[in-house]
C-alpha cells in the first residue's frame, strides 16, 4: 500500500502508481505499508534512490541500517508491533529523508504511524523533515505507553502475589509476569535501536542545517535515554517478581512435603503394630459378622475421600 501526504491535505491518501507516476512538489510523506514491487519501483523511479530490501533492514550491522546516499539519509530502527496484543513483535522501519521529502516503508501495522496520521492535519507541516520528527515523537509517545500499562500489569501481579489468599493459583501470575517480561524487552531493544536512529539523525543536511530541528531532536534523544533507564529499571522488578514467586511456590512446597512426613510418622507405630498382630488373635468378633465386607468397603471409601476433601480445603491440592 502506497500512502501520500501533500502539503495542505488533512490526511494521506492512497494512491495507485502507474506508468509515468511522478512525485510533486508538495508531497511531504510517502509512506509504503507491506508494498509490492511495483509501488517501490514506483517509488525509487520518482525519487532517483534504491530502496533498502528486507535483508539490509533487518541486518544489524550499522552501514547496512544508517547511511547516506545519492544526498539521502537512510535510517532503519526496530520498532514495536501489536503491543497492546500479545505476542508482541520487533518489526524494521526505514525513514528517508531525500529533498526535503519523507519516505518511510515498514512491513507491520504500527500504531505509532496511526497516531501520527491523525495529527497530521493539525500540524500543518512545512517540510519532510518537520514530518520526520513528529513522527519520531510520536513513536516514543507509543514506547512510554506500552511500558506504562506494562509496569501497570507488573504492579498488579506484584500486589497479587504478595497478598495472595490460601490456595491461590500461581499460574495466572506467572503468565502475566512472562509477558511483561517479554513486552518490555522488546520495547528496551527498540528504544536502544531508535537512540542509534537519532543519533545518526544529526547528520542529515535537514536537520544539522536548522537549529529548531536540532533542538527537537536532542529532545527525542534525552526521552529516549529516560525511557530506556525505565525500561531496565521495570525488567529488574519483574524478575525479581518471578524470583518471590518461584521462592513463595517453594516454601508451600515444602510445607506440603513437611506435613505429609509429619503425616507418614504419625501413622507409622500404628502401621507397625498391625504388621506384627495382624489378625493373630483367636477372638475376632468382625470374622462372623454378616455386614463386616461391606462396612470394610465403606470404611476404605470413606477413609480415601475424607483426607481428599480436608486436603482440598487446606489448599494443599
Amino acid at each position: 500500500m502506497l500512502n501520500v501526504l501533500r502539503r495542505g491535505q488533512t490526511a494521506c491518501q492512497t494512491e495507485q502508481p502507474g506508468p509515468g507516476w511522478t512525485l510533486g512538489d508538495d508531497v511531504l510523506w510517502i509512506d509504503l505499508l507491506t508494498p509490492t514491487r511495483e509501488e517501490e519501483l514506483a517509488v525509487e523511479s520518482a525519487l532517483g534512490l534504491q530502496l533498502p530490501t528486507v535483508a539490509e533492514m533487518e541486518a544489524l550491522e550499522p552501514s547496512s541500517r544508517l547511511y547516506q546516499e545519492a544526498g539521502a539519509t537512510f535510517m532503519t530502527a526496530t520498532l514495536l508491533a501489536h503491543g497492546g496484543h500479545p505476542p508482541p513483535v520487533a518489526t524494521p522501519a526505514t525513514f528517508v529523508l531525500a529533498g526535503g521529502r519523507l519516505v518511510t516503508l515498514r512491513y507491520e501495522t504500527l500504531k505509532a504511524f496511526s497516531i501520527f496520521q491523525s495529527r497530521a492535519h493539525e500540524a500543518g507541516f512545512a517540510s519532510g523533515t518537520a514530518a520526520l520528527l513528529s513522527l519520531l515523537d510520536a513513536i516514543v509517545e507509543r514506547l512510554a505507553q506500552v511500558l506504562d500499562a506494562t509496569g501497570d500489569g507488573v504492579e498488579a501481579a506484584s500486589v497479587a502475589i504478595f497478598q495472595r489468599p490460601a490456595a491461590g493459583d500461581f499460574r495466572p501470575m506467572l503468565t502475566n509476569l512472562a509477558q511483561a517480561q517479554s513486552v518490555t524487552a522488546i520495547t528496551r531493544t527498540c528504544l536502544v535501536s531508535l537512540a542509534r536512529l537519532l543519533s545518526f539523525a544529526n547528520l542529515a543536511p535537514e536537520i544539522a542545517a536548522d537549529g529548531d530541528h536540532r533542538a527537537h531532536l536532542k529532545s527525542l534523544q534525552r526521552d529516549t535515554q529516560s525511557l530506556t533507564d525505565h525500561a531496565d529499571h521495570q525488567s529488574g522488578h519483574v524478575t525479581f517478581l518471578l524470583d518471590a514467586a518461584l521462592g513463595l511456590i517453594n516454601i508451600e512446597q515444602n510445607g506440603i512435603i513437611k506435613f505429609f512426613s509429619v503425616v507418614a510418622v504419625v501413622f507409622m507405630p500404628p502401621t507397625l503394630i498391625a504388621s506384627i498382630y495382624g489378625m493373630n488373635f483367636d477372638v475376632l468378633p468382625e470374622l462372623h459378622f454378616r455386614f463386616g465386607y461391606p462396612l470394610a468397603l465403606a470404611a476404605m471409601l470413606i477413609a480415601g475421600v475424607l483426607p481428599f476433601v480436608w486436603f482440598k480445603r487446606r489448599g494443599l491440592l
